[in-house]
């Protein structure tokens, strides 16, 4: 019987491709998640593996006949069309849960940066300025203690943001679809309330067309000057014109970006903006997080191929 054979929509470890050409016969990766950028063979293929930030529309879907199942590494799934996957009969599945921790880290990371001045301060001394008094350069900034952290989403990121920014004292808050049950944290009923109560305000929804650029013009100004964003969900969240003049205007004293809307390419205002931190979308890239997410694609697989119910089928739902 001929091994089914899986489309790659991007590049992914050889780990993962290691493990799926021991079972599968593997195509790809694409150059662009596009139709017209499949490659010969591609209409035998079984299964679509892509990233949630990758377009798969219903011209991808239609230029492949014979896909069963889309099978999306890591939690994000905003970039399929899900109507024209279920119109199709397409089982589409993503890995839940299993980069929270790493991501949750990360967020903390970029906290600790973005509220202490960590790169501005590690600048100051590579650029030889460090010469006596630096708080005379480098004015003190508050701690973390007490200041309160705004959790933009309370699914599993948020929540073990949650758990980490508790151990440094902070006061939270959450904005989610819902108050969540048993949450020991203040609710606020919209993204904008939560801005104007917090000092730190950290994005870890799920994206969506609903929710584009949350975090503007009008979120910005309730954050305030004493304010950071930080944002480890999507770049869709952030509308990049917004912040870069917030940052100029010291609308807001800072931000961390690990994701942008327009990735791989950077805004050159936001190459320019003062008190901003880039990073190259790797909040959820540890090595452990990485295996389990692998790991998650692969049982979706095997599932499917074996004709039982997937164990993460994407939820038809409304971000949380």
């Amino acid at each position: 019987m001929s091994r089914p054979t899986v489309l790659l929509a991007c590049d992914f470890s050889p780990r993962f491709k290691a493990l799926l050409a021991g079972h599968y016969t593997v195509l790809g990766p694409l150059t662009r998640s596009a139709a017209d950028a499949l490659p010969p063979g591609a209409g035998q293929a079984a299964a679509l593996i892509t990233k949630g930030g990758l377009p798969t529309d219903r011209a991808l879907l239609e230029a492949l006949p014979g896909l069963g199942i889309v099978a999306f590494f890591g939690t994000g799934y905003e970039g399929v069309d899900l109507p024209a996957a279920a119109a199709r009969g397409v089982t589409v599945t993503h890995s839940p849960g299993a980069n929270a921790a790493s991501v949750a880290d990360f967020a903390m990371g970029l906290v600790l940066a973005s509220a202490r001045q960590i790169v501005a301060a590690d600048r100051f001394v590579r650029d030889g300025r460090w010469g006596g008094n630096s708080l005379v350069s480098l004015p003190a900034v508050p701690g973390l203690t007490d200041t309160r952290l705004g959790i933009y989403g309370y699914g599993a990121i948020g929540e073990k943001v949650a758990a980490r920014a508790a151990a440094f004292d902070m006061q939270i808050a959450y904005h989610s679809r819902s108050p969540k049950a048993g949450v020991p944290y203040l609710y606020k009923d919209s993204p904008l309330a939560l801005a104007e109560w917090a000092d730190i305000f950290v994005v870890a929804v799920r994206a969506d067309a609903t929710n584009r650029h949350t975090v503007n013009r009008a979120l910005l100004a309730a954050l305030g000057p004493q304010g950071h964003v930080i944002n480890v969900a999507r770049g869709s969240m952030v509308d990049a014109d917004a912040l870069a003049e917030a940052l100029e205007q010291g609308t807001i004293a800072g931000a961390a970006l690990d994701v942008l809307e327009t990735e791989p390419q950077v805004p050159e205002r936001l190459l320019t903006a003062p008190n901003l931190i880039l990073t190259p979308h790797i909040a959820y890239a540890s090595t452990s997080a990485r295996d389990a997410q692998e790991d998650m694609v692969l049982a979706n697989l095997a599932a499917f191929f074996a004709g039982q119910a997937v164990p993460n089928p994407v939820p038809h739902q409304a971000p949380v």
